[in-house]
C-alpha cells in the first residue's frame, strides 16, 4: 500500500498571486511551467499545491524535487509532510528506488549530475511532476544542465521555480523558453511572474532598508607602495575591489563599526515590537566568516552561530538558529538562497560577490513577511555597483543569451571560487596587504531613492537612521527618511551659523561643495517623486525607474549633479 493521497481541503489558504497563477497552470495543462516569484512570496506552497492537484486527479504518480543544497532537502521534505505529501530527503543515488512510503523524493543538482541515468529511470517508472526548485542553478555546468536534462526529459510535468534575476552567463537552462527578440537577443520567458515591488505592495515582503557605510581605506600592494581611497568614491574598478576588500578585513576597524551598528539596529528591532529579531552577516570565506564571528561575541557579549557548508551539522544548526532567540549568525553561502529563517531582519553584506544574483539570493534572506509593519535593515559597502543593486530592488530581470558582456573588474571570480571550496584566495591575498580602513554611515537607500548627508559612526547623526521605528509600512518609512535628512540639514545650517562670526554687510554666500549638492537634489528629488507618489499612486521605485529611462543614467544613489537636475525637472513635467 502507497503513500496516501494529500487532502486537497487542508491546504493552507493561497495568496492571490498564487491562486492566480495554479488557475493558469491548470488552464494551460502543458508539460512545462516557469514561475518566477521575489524570494519570501511562497513558491514552495505554491508548487506543493500544483503537486498536489496533480496527484490527486491522477495526472502524476509521484514527485520529484530538485533543490540547490543538502539543507533546502530537508526543509522541502518538511513543507511536504505539513500538507500530506511525503518526500524522501534521504535518498540516495545509490537506492535507485524510494520506499513505497513517500510520494517521492527530494534530490540535489548535484546528485542528479552525477548520476543522471539513475534519476532517468525513477522518471520513467512512473507518471512523475519535477519541481525544479531554483532552475537557474541547472546553468551552474555543463553537467549539471545536461544530467537535468537527460534524468527529467520523461517527466510528464516540469514545474520550475526561480525568485532571483537569472544567470548572467550563456549557458541555457534546461526546459527554460526562450524568445528571440527585435534586438536579435534571446530571452527567457516566464509563464507566472511576481516581482518584489508587487510583493511589497501586497504586505507579501517587508520593505527593505539599505544603509551604505563609506570611509577611509589603506593597503599596501605587492610592490610595497601604499595606497589610500575613500570607499564610494569615483576610482577605477581595480582600486574599488582593493579598497572594498581592506574594508571587509576583519582586523580593521571598518567591519567592526559597521558591526556596532548593525547590532545597535538590530535592538532596536527587538526593543520596538520584533522580539525575536534576528542578524545574518554574509562573508566572502570561512576564514572571514569566523574571525566575523569573533567580533560580533566581543561586541555583543553573545556568541554567533557560525554556519559552513563543510561542516557535519550545518543544516542542524540553521535549524536551531531559526527556532531560537539567539542574536546574530554568520554564513557563508548556506544562507545565501532558499534557507527559511523569517526572524532574519538584520543583514551585513560582508562579501566581494557583486552578481545581480548573488546579492538578490542574499537579499531575498531578509525580506519575508510575517505580520504588517516589520521592516528589513540591510548593511553595505558604498560601492557604486552594490548600490546601484540596492536601488533596483524592484527590476524584474530574464535570462539573455548572445548578450555583450561587460567585465567590471569585481570580483565575481572570488565568489565562483568561494561556491567551489569557501577558501580564501591566496593570490588575491598576496596582491596587496590591507592596513586600516575605518567607517563612517554614507547615505541611505530605499525604494530607489537615497537619503542623508553622511554621518560619522557613533554620531548622533547615525543614531538618527540606526533608531528608526521596527514596525513602519513601506510609505511611512519614505516620510521618515525624508524627516531624517531635512533634520540632519538644518543641524548642518544651525551650526554653520553659531561657528561663523557676525557677518559683515552682505557678504557673499559661500558656493556648495559637489557633495552638499548632490543631497539638496537628492532631497528635491526624492519630496518631487512623493508628490507624484500621492497624486498617481505609482510605487517611488516605479517612478525612480521611469526617470530613469527617459534620462538615462545610474540609480540616484550614484547620480551626478546633472542626472539629478535633468530628472527633477522631468518629474515636474510628469
Amino acid at each position: 500500500m502507497g503513500a496516501r493521497l494529500p487532502v486537497l481541503e487542508s491546504f493552507p489558504a493561497l495568496r492571490a498571486w498564487q491562486r492566480k497563477a495554479l488557475v493558469e497552470y491548470l488552464r494551460r495543462r502543458s508539460e512545462d511551467f516557469l514561475a518566477v516569484a521575489t524570494p519570501g512570496a511562497g513558491k514552495t506552497t505554491f508548487a506543493l499545491r500544483i503537486a498536489a492537484e496533480l496527484l490527486a486527479d491522477g495526472t502524476v504518480e509521484a514527485v520529484t524535487v530538485v533543490a540547490p543544497t543538502e539543507h533546502l532537502k530537508t526543509q522541502w521534505a518538511v513543507a511536504a509532510a505539513r500538507v500530506g505529501i511525503q518526500l524522501d530527503a534521504a535518498f540516495r543515488n545509490a537506492d535507485l528506488h524510494s520506499s513505497a512510503d513517500f510520494h517521492g523524493a527530494v534530490v540535489t543538482y548535484a546528485q542528479v549530475g552525477i548520476a543522471p541515468q539513475v534519476h532517468r529511470r525513477r522518471t520513467m517508472t512512473r507518471r512523475t511532476l519535477v519541481i525544479l526548485d531554483e532552475i537557474h542553478h541547472a546553468g551552474d555546468s555543463r553537467s549539471w544542465g545536461d544530467g537535468v536534462k537527460a534524468a527529467f526529459e520523461p517527466a510528464v510535468r516540469r514545474l520550475m521555480l526561480t525568485g532571483t534575476p537569472f544567470r548572467s552567463d550563456e549557458n541555457p537552462i534546461p526546459f527554460v523558453t526562450y524568445e528571440r527578440g527585435n534586438d536579435g537577443l534571446q530571452r527567457s520567458r516566464a509563464d507566472s511572474v511576481y516581482g518584489y515591488a508587487e510583493a511589497l505592495a501586497d504586505g507579501v515582503v517587508r520593505p527593505v532598508i539599505f544603509l551604505a557605510y563609506s570611509g577611509e581605506t589603506r593597503w599596501r600592494t605587492s610592490a610595497g607602495d601604499e595606497l589610500a581611497a575613500r570607499l564610494g568614491e569615483p576610482m577605477t574598478q581595480d582600486l574599488i575591489a582593493q579598497a572594498w576588500r581592506t574594508a571587509l578585513d576583519p582586523a580593521g576597524d571598518w567591519m567592526p563599526q559597521v558591526l556596532r551598528a548593525a547590532d545597535a539596529r538590530l535592538q532596536v528591532l527587538r526593543a520596538g515590537g520584533v522580539s525575536d529579531a534576528a542578524g545574518l552577516v554574509i562573508a566572502t570565506d570561512q576564514q572571514a566568516a569566523r574571525s566575523y564571528g569573533r567580533l560580533i561575541e566581543r561586541i555583543t557579549g553573545e556568541r554567533a552561530v557560525v554556519v559552513l557548508s563543510d561542516d557535519q551539522g550545518a543544516s542542524a544548526r540553521i535549524a536551531a538558529f531559526s527556532a531560537s532567540d539567539q542574536r546574530w549568525m554568520v554564513a557563508v553561502r548556506m544562507v545565501s538562497e532558499g534557507v527559511d529563517i523569517p526572524r532574519l531582519a538584520v543583514g551585513v553584506y560582508a562579501t566581494s560577490a557583486s552578481t545581480p544574483l548573488f546579492f538578490a539570493q542574499a537579499i531575498g534572506r531578509f525580506v519575508r513577511a510575517r505580520r504588517p509593519g516589520e521592516t528589513a535593515s540591510v548593511f553595505l559597502p558604498s560601492v557604486p555597483h552594490l548600490l546601484g543593486l540596492a536601488s533596483e530592488m524592484e527590476v524584474e530581470r530574464d535570462h539573455v543569451l548572445g548578450e555583450p558582456k561587460r567585465g567590471d573588474g569585481l570580483d565575481d571570480d572570488l565568489l565562483e571560487r568561494a561556491q567551489r571550496n569557501e577558501q580564501a584566495s591566496g593570490e588575491l591575498e598576496k596582491r596587496f596587504e590591507a592596513l586600516s580602513a575605518t567607517a563612517e554611515l554614507d547615505q541611505v537607500i530605499f525604494d530607489g531613492a537615497s537619503f542623508g548627508t553622511g554621518a560619522q559612526a557613533g554620531t548622533p547623526e547615525e543614531e538618527d537612521y540606526l533608531g528608526l521605528p521596527g514596525l513602519l509600512t513601506a510609505d511611512q518609512v519614505a516620510v521618515l527618511l525624508n524627516k531624517r535628512q531635512a533634520d540632519q540639514l538644518a543641524a548642518q545650517r544651525r551650526r554653520k551659523n553659531a561657528a561663523e562670526p557676525m557677518p559683515a554687510p552682505r557678504p557673499e554666500s559661500r558656493p556648495l561643495s559637489a557633495a552638499e549638492r548632490r543631497v539638496s537634489l537628492r532631497r528635491q528629488l526624492n519630496a518631487l517623486v512623493a508628490a507624484h507618489h500621492h497624486r498617481t499612486g505609482l510605487p517611488h521605485g516605479k517612478i525612480h525607474a521611469e526617470l530613469r529611462r527617459r534620462c538615462g543614467g545610474p540609480p540616484s544613489a550614484q547620480a551626478s549633479i546633472e542626472q539629478l537636475e535633468e530628472r527633477i525637472a522631468t518629474v515636474q513635467t510628469l
